[in-house]
């Protein structure tokens, strides 16, 4: 069964601040190919680290919202741990939508 999660990813561009879009285009399709319907693409700009904890100081964050199979959300982990270009990742489980029931109207009297 499908569920709507949220993935915020922080993209090493350090030297490549012209080409973030493919990037971010080439991980929509990373997405796509391993079975994620993608819902919404978020690219939120540039931000600086509010602390260095390895060799980079700013990164570009990116959040997608998608559905996918729970199982497949190890399987990304995975793979974007060895991609060069996603300096971090984070998954969150979102509530599914619901449909709100129609409101009754009122008879007139």
């Amino acid at each position: 069964m499908n569920h709507r999660y949220e993935a915020l990813l922080v993209l090493n561009a350090q030297g490549k601040d012209d080409t973030v879009r493919e990037i971010i285009d080439r991980l929509e399709s990373e997405f796509q190919k391993e079975g994620a319907q993608i819902e919404q693409v978020q690219k939120m700009d540039k931000r600086q680290f509010s602390y260095v904890a390895g060799p980079l100081d700013s990164g570009y964050y990116v959040n997608l919202i998608f559905n996918a199979d729970p199982e497949l959300i190890e399987k990304l982990r995975a793979k974007f741990k060895l991609d060069p270009e996603v300096y971090r990742q984070s998954y969150q489980r979102l509530p599914d939508k619901k449909e709100k029931p129609a409101k009754k109207l009122a008879k007139a009297q």
